[in-house]
């Protein structure tokens, strides 16, 4: 039986949301990511202190021990970390297996994502698949295609594309049509993703002038 989907507050979309952890965060030098302090705290902690308040529910996508987690943890549906497409199908699973007709994904090594991003995707694509994007030039968006709002229906393709062979999240998004949303960069890109020691001191630096509302 399918479990009933949690009634969400009256100022939240019915959808479920979930961070993608199942990296291996080679160029940190193997180390899991989501653990990684920022600013005194773990750095999927930042990830859901933006994420949280915009769903109805929230999941983590992680391979290895549960544990470490607080939570719902979900691993790949997969062997082999077959990469971000994996953890987007553990999403549709988990959120369909709620009732929840659609899951927004994001990605653990970004601190600043929007407090908005849940309701512009859902607005910019009305309703159907769609990922976030930043201007690069004038008319030129750059995708980031584990930012996405996904309906939970097509992850039977998704099953069907995995099984192929197929990784690329963007390429199988485009398949779907999925639409790009585009997001102002602002005084801190809000897709900055922590991918090197480098990029972490520079997280750092960027923590107390991140906009917190």
């Amino acid at each position: 039986m399918t479990a009933a989907a949690p009634t969400p507050p009256e100022s939240l979309l019915p959808i479920a949301g979930v961070i993608l952890a199942g990296g291996r965060g080679s160029r940190m030098g193997g180390v899991d990511k989501a653990l990684i302090p920022l600013g005194g705290r773990a750095l999927a902690d930042h990830v859901r202190d933006r994420l949280a308040p915009q769903v109805a529910a929230l999941a983590i996508s992680a391979n290895g021990d549960p544990g470490r987690f607080s939570g719902t943890v979900l691993p790949d549906p997969l062997p082999d970390q077959p990469g971000p497409l994996a953890g987007v199908l553990a999403a549709m699973d988990w959120a369909g297996g709620l009732g929840f007709g659609h899951v927004v994904t994001v990605s653990t090594d970004t601190p600043f994502l929007p407090r908005d991003l849940v309701r512009r995707l859902w607005a910019g694509g009305s309703g159907g698949p769609a990922i976030a994007a930043t201007e690069t030039a004038p008319g030129v968006l750059r995708a980031h295609p584990t930012f996405g709002l996904w309906p939970v229906g097509l992850a039977t393709d998704l099953r069907e594309t995995l099984a192929r062979g197929d990784r690329k999240v963007m390429l199988w998004a485009e398949r779907q049509g999925a639409t790009l949303v585009p997001f102002a960069t602002g005084t801190v890109d809000p897709f900055f993703n922590i991918n090197t020691p480098d990029d972490l001191a520079q997280a750092e630096r960027l923590l107390p002038i991140c906009p917190q509302a």
